[in-house]
């Protein structure tokens, strides 16, 4: 496997700049996934990777080796796309040995690497189908099989999972994740889920605008988003945020009174704070709201609380009698706030670092 290293790539459309100054190591065996909304850059800067766009500015290095003006096929990757790309007139077999065979790989080679490639992804019984005859799921599997077959230095996964149910896409990822550490293979999935990045990813880079947001692991990401855009996009349910004045270590809005986790310029500020953070607490509280929808979600429920202005979601469990209008308090340790800047969206513990 292989080292990916891109120093200050962008992508450019004429006088249209969509990917800017992107600088990323990626160490060999680590599994990357690059995390966004539509739009972001995530696919267009896997596609430059794989050769498939070129490359506007900057250098990219596969293995040590500038790979800007090197053909897809020598840049010793394989690539599993969205929509399976399988050859309908072939069976299974013959779909995933195309490339071998096309490479001039000797038959007792191909069968050696065939047998283990297809007894990990469960296709044994396939072999002689065409891709008509399978589900969506078993035609993403044949497609996984066949990059895996390649032994490439890295692998690519442009958004593998995203047309099939959500029972499927859970069991494939546990595959692909399985695969992954068996192989100890140098890999690189786009997405725009963040479950898949959350439980794929050794380090998600996240997305926005043609430039990275942040970096680091999904644990780091989570507990300690940099911005309000990272915030807001990792985190089921999402983030609440309310804007309040910090006056002599407590934020207030007229509708709260918190103290904050640390020391705060007197002004505005823009508070974060986890559905799972805020604790009921009856009619007392550092809070105080009236409930306003009230959601099963199994083990759990999502209760919307108007708080003033605001509205703040709290996650409960499900056995916790909250009915809507009922007035309620809600609790919140310091140390479960989030604090940004709200004009620059930059989190305050960063500003303060510069």
């Amino acid at each position: 496997m292989a080292t990916v290293e891109c120093r200050s790539i962008s992508k450019a459309y004429g006088s249209l700049e969509v990917m800017r100054d992107f600088s990323l190591n990626i160490a060999d065996h680590e599994f990357v996934v690059f995390l966004g909304p539509s739009g972001c850059g995530k696919s267009t800067m896997l596609r430059m990777i794989a050769g498939l766009e070129e490359i506007s500015g900057g250098d990219l290095l596969i293995g040590g080796q500038r790979m800007n003006d090197r053909d897809p096929g020598d840049r010793g990757i394989a690539m599993v796309f969205q929509n399976y790309a399988l050859y309908p007139h072939m069976t299974v077999r013959e779909n995933i040995v195309f490339g071998l065979e096309r490479a001039g790989v000797a038959k007792a080679e191909i069968e050696s690497r065939l047998a283990p490639v297809v007894s990990a992804l469960g296709l044994e019984v396939y072999l002689s189908r065409k891709p008509t005859e399978l589900s969506g799921g078993q035609q993403q599997r044949v497609a996984i099989a066949r990059a895996t077959i390649k032994t490439p230095q890295v692998f690519l996964f442009d958004e593998p999972l995203s047309n099939l149910d959500a029972k499927l896409r859970g069991s494939l990822r546990v595959e692909i994740a399985r695969l992954h550490k068996e192989l100890k293979t140098t890999s690189i999935y786009v997405t725009h889920d963040q479950l898949e990045a959350m439980t794929l990813a050794d380090r998600i880079v996240l997305m926005k605008d043609g430039r990275v947001e942040q970096m680091g692991t999904p644990e780091e990401i989570y507990q300690s988003p940099k911005t309000l855009f990272a915030a807001g996009f990792i985190g089921t349910p999402n983030m609440n945020f309310m804007e309040v004045d910090a006056v002599e270590g407590m934020l207030s809005n007229g509708n709260m009174q918190l103290s904050a986790p640390f020391a705060v310029r007197p002004g505005r500020v823009t508070i974060g704070v986890r559905p799972g953070a805020l604790k009921p607490c009856g009619e007392g509280g550092q809070l105080r709201g009236r409930v306003q929808r009230n959601e099963f979600h199994g083990e759990t429920r999502l209760v919307t609380v108007e708080v003033g202005r605001d509205e703040v979601n709290i996650a409960v469990p499900a056995t916790m009698p909250l009915k809507e209008g009922q007035t309620i308090g809600l609790n919140v340790d310091a140390c479960d706030l989030h604090l940004f800047d709200p004009a620059s969206g930059v989190r305050l513990e960063e500003m303060a670092a510069v």
